[in-house]
């Protein structure tokens, strides 16, 4: 799927999908992409998940990814905190966007939760979250240091450019020498999930390789009454690996929300 118009942000030009009905007064879905996504990479999920919730839903790609503008390299060690707390509303605010509901995957999903948990945010009914990332893991910069060999040496580079084109370098390097910059193993958004007071739903697959249980549990821990799930023979991408399992754990979660 991909995007089929721009907006105009003070950042630059994003790209974006609006799926169903535009200011009918429903709730939004929002979806935040992985690391080295966009809004191609989502492929049918959104429209799915409109469909099975009756929502509206709001698919766009970061700056660097997909066709919006380019990033300047290197990124930010913040640059996570940066979209959640700047970019994200400012985005919002441009589609006139009041209540809402995040469905974030990876750095998506940690953007989601530094996001609920920075300011007071009207509007925000609840946050699902898949793979999602509130401190770093070695496990973590293992996996990433793999995709970067991959992306070096094999056709990782070729595989992306088909969602991203241009972008491409962009993505990947805004992405991975992030975190494996070494002071990164200090990154930690802990304190954001402490102050997050809407419905939180965690979905993570118990073979993720780029994180561990102990990411759930710290959110778990943290938000008053979130919902947890571990998918078996699910690894980093529950949307892709167990599609029908996180459909319908993420529409009943929504459902709950908007009763």
């Amino acid at each position: 799927m991909t995007a089929d118009s721009y907006v105009e942000l003070g950042r630059g030009r994003i790209e974006y999908r609006w799926i169903g009905p535009r200011q009918s007064g429903l709730p939004v879905l929002v979806f935040l992409h992985e690391g080295l996504g966009c809004v191609a990479l989502w492929k049918d999920f959104p429209d799915r998940m409109a469909e099975a919730t009756g929502l509206p839903a709001l698919v766009y790609s970061r700056i660097g990814y997909g066709g919006s503008s380019p990033c300047a390299l290197p990124r930010p060690l913040t640059y996570m905190h940066e979209e959640g707390e700047a970019v994200l509303p400012e985005l919002l605010a441009a589609f006139g966007i009041q209540r809402h509901i995040l469905i974030g995957h990876s750095d998506g999903a940690s953007i989601s939760l530094i996001y609920a948990g920075a300011a007071d945010r009207p509007g925000l009914q609840g946050v699902a979250v898949m793979a999602p990332h509130s401190f770093c893991e070695e496990v973590s910069v293992a996996s990433i240091r793999a995709a970067d060999q991959a992306f070096a040496t094999g056709d990782l580079r070729a595989r992306l450019a088909k969602y991203h084109g241009d972008n491409v370098d962009c993505a990947f390097h805004g992405w991975c020498d992030g975190w494996l910059n070494p002071d990164f193993m200090r990154w930690n958004i802990e304190g954001y999930v402490d102050r997050i007071t809407v419905p939180v739903l965690v979905i993570q697959g118990e073979d993720d390789e780029y994180g561990t249980a102990a990411q759930v549990d710290s959110i778990a821990r943290r938000v008053a009454g979130a919902e947890t799930l571990m998918l078996p023979r699910c690894g980093h991408s529950p949307q892709r690996d167990q599609p029908e399992a996180t459909l319908a754990a993420i529409a009943g979660f929504v459902r709950r929300l908007t009763a």
